[in-house]
């Protein structure tokens, strides 16, 4: 398109007399400017010179311009975009900020078989779409380490699964409570796999309901499974360092002699596995503690022999210690009910659940941490939540309170062992220290 230029007899793109005709003017001006919009002449432009005005004998000119059609209505160029799923998003949250139209979104939801039940927080989408918004394809791999397709056809959209070499490294990351563990995790961008793993291995130390503050840290070495330089899924916490309420405390994994299993160990190789985990939840919030309290339903006062935890309906309940199931199923106030007994005259119960861990029976051997039921409401609650017990030889005793014991601590030639193994994951730990400490000052 034409720009003219308003100066004083600069950058005219016609050499034009003062003695033409105004009218004259006016027409061949309009006529170019017409032609213009109606063929989309582009013209490029070079460097002009500044000149002074034209002598009043110079007669304007006017030269045959060939003019190049362009299609009214070219095809939009098509494009590339990622994206994260984040913790509360909708499918259709996600394709929209990929840019993908509001019609395909209808289409992808309505359609059988697309895999997007298989995504997780984090995990990053990629997508190729037209100019006008019409998916072409999608990509993003799932825990089963596929790599998932999602392509346009004539038939509609398709899916197909392919495997994928995945890449086993391991990553150093810290980060800061401000308000609470996942909030930390998100901001550094750490995944939840691992937070949920630092509340495990500190759980016999650490109450992560009630005893972190604002300015608590950590920093963990996780391993760390990718592809294509891309951070597919994280593995298992190799050393964690936390440090609550200005106390350090460190872990370092080390396997078993045959390489099958093993446990997480201070720097001294004393174990950190406790006898019972502090919480059958892995966050939450307590609602109602051990003692003396109002009965919320009976209105009067009345011994709380247990605790109470606050947590979505379907919240997964796990085993704070290995057992074997006593009970399993309805109990008056309690509602649906598991008993759990534990060596050494220790008995859990957990209680108003939802549902029960498919294939849990009475006489099964539970190992801690297993799953074995869901958060509910069943029985006399006035809402979703876990009540917890803990009794020792039937006699009720607060969870929050009492001392678990240790495993045993590693002996003879393992204990060598491990502090060879531990000590360059000792470094990478005191390197996130020494880093963080750096930053805060």
């Amino acid at each position: 398109m034409h720009k003219h230029n308003t100066d004083s007899g600069k950058g005219r793109i016609l050499a034009q007399s003062t003695g033409a005709p105004a009218g004259r003017r006016r027409r061949l001006a309009w006529s170019l400017a017409v032609a213009t919009c109606l063929f989309g002449v582009v013209a490029a432009f070079g460097t002009v010179q500044p000149y002074p005005e034209p002598p009043l004998s110079q007669q304007t000119t006017i030269e045959a311009v060939s003019l190049q059609l362009v299609p009214a209505q070219a095809p939009l160029p098509e494009f590339w975009s990622e994206d994260r799923l984040q913790r509360g998003d909708t499918v259709a949250a996600l394709l929209s900020r990929l840019g993908v139209n509001e019609r395909d979104v209808e289409t992808l939801r309505r359609s059988p078989g697309m895999p997007f039940s298989l995504l997780r927080p984090g995990v990053i989408v990629q997508a190729r779409v037209g100019g006008d918004g019409d998916l072409q394809s999608l990509w993003f791999t799932s825990g089963r380490d596929q790599l998932l397709t999602v392509q346009r056809s004539p038939e509609g959209f398709r899916l197909s699964e392919q495997a994928i070499p995945l890449t086993r490294g391991l990553a150093l990351k810290s980060a800061q409570i401000r308000s609470s563990l996942f909030a930390a995790t998100d901001a550094a961008d750490i995944p939840d796999s691992v937070a949920a793993q630092v509340a495990d291995i500190f759980g016999g130390d650490i109450d992560f309901h009630r005893d972190l503050r604002q300015g608590d840290r950590f920093s963990v070495v996780y391993e760390s499974l990718s592809y294509g330089g891309r951070e597919i899924r994280s593995g298992r916490v190799m050393a964690v360092e936390f440090v609550n309420q200005n106390r350090a405390y460190r872990a370092v994994w080390y396997p078993d002699a045959e390489g099958k299993s093993g446990g997480y160990y201070t720097p001294e190789g004393k174990s950190l596995r406790k006898a019972f985990l502090r919480s059958p939840l892995e966050f939450s919030r307590i609602t109602s503690g051990f003692g003396l309290r109002l009965h919320p339903i009976q209105q009067r006062w009345k011994r709380h022999t247990g605790v109470d935890y606050a947590a979505a309906t379907g919240t997964k309940v796990r085993a704070t210690a290995d057992g074997v199931v006593e009970f399993a199923g309805q109990q008056s106030g309690y509602g649906n009910l598991i008993e759990l007994r534990h060596p050494g005259g220790y008995t859990t119960w957990y209680a108003h659940l939802n549902g029960f861990a498919k294939g849990l029976r009475r006489g099964m051997r539970i190992a801690q941490g297993d799953l074995i039921g869901y958060v509910g409401q069943t029985g006399w609650a006035t809402g979703p939540h876990l009540h917890y017990e803990f009794r020792v030889n039937n006699q009720f005793r607060n969870p929050l309170a009492i001392a678990f014991p240790a495993a045993q601590p590693l002996t003879g030639e393992r204990v060598q062992g491990f502090i060879e193994h531990a000590r360059p994951l000792a470094a990478q730990l005191d390197l996130l220290r020494s880093t963080n400490l750096a930053l805060l000052e």
